[in-house]
């Protein structure tokens, strides 16, 4: 049995990651199973970036693979912006109904053939040894001009998925966990791990 972990204390990402290997013999373990993690500053300049120090520092402290994520919105029309600050757009500690409020004041006027944008997410993988690897998935959509939907969160009641013409928070969480950047780059990692580790099938430990 491999044990992998997740660099993240929120036990809803350590579970949809043991969903994801849960037919191979892959124990996922948190960061809370071990005392004295350190909390990684995400200094990166690009999702790839952060999700690298967040996943070697995991490896190093911990002894064992591990995998980190980090993800957020790119607006055509703010030149790629909030990227990495997407989560405190509106500034530190920012809700997601305020980073809403300003990128909707940020593209006011701006018509909806020119509000293309995308959801990125990186995933790292780094063995104990310090070998690093990264894989990205992207979902391509428009911002809406008004909010839409209750489901989700952040900024899923703006981004349109346009062959569904749906927002991410009117889709549901089955079909957004189908289609989403997180689920196309956690294919991926899972893909690479199997590679890898060279895995035979089983059953993961939740």
């Amino acid at each position: 049995m491999r044990k992998l972990v997740v660099a993240t204390r929120n036990p809803k990402k350590r579970q949809e990651l043991a969903a994801l290997l849960r037919d191979m013999p892959v124990e996922v373990l948190g960061l809370d199973a071990f005392p004295g993690a350190p909390e990684v500053e995400e200094t990166g300049a690009t999702f790839a970036d952060n999700a690298r120090l967040k996943a070697e520092a995991a490896a190093r402290h911990t002894g064992l693979w591990a995998i980190a994520d980090d993800s957020g919105l790119e607006v055509d029309a703010l030149g790629g912006r909030p990227g990495v600050f997407s989560a405190r757009f509106a500034g530190p500690g920012a809700t997601d109904a305020a980073n809403n409020e300003l990128l909707l004041t940020l593209l006011e006027g701006v018509p909806p053939e020119k509000r293309q944008a995308r959801f990125r997410c990186a995933i790292a993988i780094a063995s104990p040894q310090g070998e690093t690897w990264v894989d990205e998935g992207v979902c391509e959509g428009v911002i809406a001009l008004t909010p839409r939907g209750d489901g989700g969160f952040g900024y899923d009641p703006l981004f349109v998925v346009p062959e569904l013409g749906k927002t991410f928070a009117e889709l549901g969480e089955s079909v957004k966990n189908r289609i989403s950047h997180r689920a196309r780059a956690l294919s991926l990692a899972r893909e690479r791990l199997v590679r890898l580790w060279r895995l035979p099938t089983g059953q993961s430990v939740l």
